[in-house]
């Protein structure tokens, strides 16, 4: 949003989304739906990446922080142990933290949310390292963001985790593992965990702002508000993800297959 989006203006851009947000559940409550869709679409830039800073009041802020602790204290114990038993753990994490990075950086403006929409990489980490490690990558892959690119923030950062790594990455994972269970084909199955992966992500980013931002209005009229308008972006770049997690997995299945053999795939028998 023009002149209230980064740090130091949070108070600012929260009560501005607050105000849009309820405008936008108003006109959807009385079935002016041409006057909602029209909202919707009308230019509302916002720059910041993520959920920016001071979007979110203290103390969501901080229960979505301090839930997120016990996951990546048990993902810097999984890395210790993994990096113990094979020297190319640790290179192959970073490379994913540096992949989510940076997928993550192509930020669509989305109007009234206060944030943007983006791929998130977190699907394709998720097949590859396992949900635990994911959210270990999204933290560091955030925390850089918040750092030196003004993208989230750190009292957000515990949202932002929760959203594309802890659900995000368990989404991708459940839905690659259920997939190739029913012996769905390798690509087909990390289509699939890409795209559910990135949709549920925006699901929980919008409960996270209709949970702490919906004032006086219903939930549930604030939260289906938010997730309309993330639907045209967020639709077209999940199944953008879909393809380009499939692609990757694909690629590697034919170049490196022993990478998928991480968690991905069963390790070869043992002759």
């Amino acid at each position: 949003m023009p002149g209230i989006s980064g740090r130091g203006c949070g108070a600012a851009l929260r009560h501005r989304v607050q105000a849009l947000v309820q405008t936008a559940s108003v006109s959807l409550r009385q079935e002016t739906w041409p006057l909602a869709a029209l909202l919707l679409l009308l230019p509302h830039p916002a720059h910041a990446m993520h959920l920016a800073e001071g979007l979110l009041p203290f103390g969501w802020a901080a229960g979505w922080t301090v839930s997120v602790l016990p996951l990546l204290a048990l993902g810097v114990m999984r890395l210790r142990q993994r990096v113990a038993q094979s020297p190319l753990y640790s290179p192959f994490v970073a490379m994913l933290a540096a992949a989510v990075f940076v997928i993550s950086c192509m930020p669509v403006p989305v109007p009234i949310t206060g944030t943007c929409s983006h791929p998130c990489g977190t699907g394709l980490a998720a097949v590859l390292i396992g949900p635990v490690m994911t959210v270990l990558v999204t933290f560091v892959a955030l925390l850089l963001q918040a750092l030196f690119l003004a993208h989230g923030g750190l009292t957000t950062l515990g949202a932002d985790i929760w959203s594309m790594g802890v659900v995000g990455g368990f989404v991708g994972y459940g839905v690659f593992h259920g997939l190739r269970a029913v012996r769905a084909p390798l690509g087909v199955a990390a289509f699939a965990a890409g795209m559910l992966s990135d949709w549920a992500t925006y699901a929980m980013t919008s409960f996270e702002l209709a949970s702490a931002l919906h004032g006086s209005q219903p939930l549930g009229s604030t939260l289906g508000t938010l997730l309309l308008a993330f639907l045209p972006t967020q639709l077209p770049l999940g199944i953008l993800e879909g393809a380009l997690t499939a692609g990757a997995i694909v690629f590697i299945s034919r170049r490196r297959p022993a990478l998928l053999h991480f968690h991905a795939l069963p390790a070869p028998a043992t002759p």
